[in-house]
């Protein structure tokens, strides 16, 4: 049985793998803590949860890179036409230290624009950061899917679209743990070769995609909408063909945990991520260009 209690559906792929997909609320920390303690054998998570776990001796490694880059965007009051309009004024986030919040901050760096400048205030939910802006209670919010459409619906600004920016850092990861790498490497090159032909097929199949999310998230009309556009972001400039971790977005997260953290200062980028497993993925059969039927999901 599932978590929620409906029946466990069987999967037949390719690739051998039956997965059982659990729900695990509570953020990027509590599904790599399931990981860690072996509840788990796989988790998709924020790169900084990764990070910080093994930073503190944690055995996670990163092997695929789902989003390497965020889908937040920076949505404003119309009048506010340029970063430098930003000064001054009460931008909102979820909560400090959120995703939300780490996205300005590393806007803002990228802007040359010291956080002091702007009143960050939190909001709890992008929802909330949508009234808040029809009420006047701020100025400009960093919403992500869908919020971020309902927003450019009502007619607010788009300043600033992260998958546009030169910002890597590692908003979703694929996650597992060296032991079980080391024990069941097949299983996780199985499993890894499964995800990426996933990509694939979502990548080229937008209608089939779209009416899988819309039935498990089980969307009204508007909602369908929503998951349309949304399908759009993520397949022309999030999922890539081969999902490498990011290094770069690995940097910046150790930057921005350095401030905190001593250990993150002058450690080595590359012990959070295995790259060993994608190798194998990126050169499977599903990407060869010798064989007709898989040159379909190459995109």
């Amino acid at each position: 049985m599932g978590p929620s209690g409906s029946p466990r559906k069987k999967v037949s792929l390719k690739n051998t793998v039956d997965p059982e997909v659990i729900v695990i609320g509570g953020g990027g920390a509590r599904g790599v803590s399931a990981l860690i303690a072996g509840d788990i054998q796989f988790v998709t998570a924020a790169g900084d949860s990764v990070i910080s776990a093994a930073l503190r001796g944690a055995d996670a490694v990163m092997i695929a890179g789902i989003l390497n880059k965020g889908v937040q965007r920076v949505m404003t009051r119309p009048e506010i036409k340029t970063p430098a309009d930003l000064i001054g004024k009460r931008v909102g986030v979820t909560r400090y230290g959120a995703a939300s919040h780490l996205v300005l901050l590393m806007m803002l760096k990228k802007w040359g624009i010291s956080p002091d400048k702007v009143r960050v205030l939190q909001v709890e939910s992008s929802s909330a950061m949508v009234v808040n802006l029809e009420k006047g209670g701020i100025d400009a919010a960093v919403l992500t899917i869908p919020s971020n459409f309902v927003a450019e619906d009502k007619g607010y600004r788009v300043l600033a679209d992260l998958g546009d920016m030169d910002i890597y850092y590692l908003n979703m990861m694929l996650d597992t743990t060296r032991a079980f790498l080391r024990g069941r490497r097949d299983t996780v090159v199985r499993f890894t070769k499964a995800f990426v032909e996933g990509i694939a097929y979502f990548k080229k199949n937008k209608n089939e995609s779209v009416a899988v999310l819309k039935e498990k998230l089980r969307s009204d009309r508007a909602g369908e909408d929503f998951l349309t556009r949304s399908y759009d972001v993520y397949a022309s400039n999030q999922y890539k063909r081969v999902p490498y971790p990011s290094i770069e977005g690995v940097k910046t997260v150790l930057e921005f945990l350095a401030q905190e953290n001593p250990k993150a200062r002058g450690a080595d980028p590359n012990t959070f991520v295995d790259n060993s497993i994608m190798k194998p993925a990126a050169s499977s059969a599903i990407f060869s260009r010798n064989n007709a039927r898989d040159r379909r999901f190459r995109t």
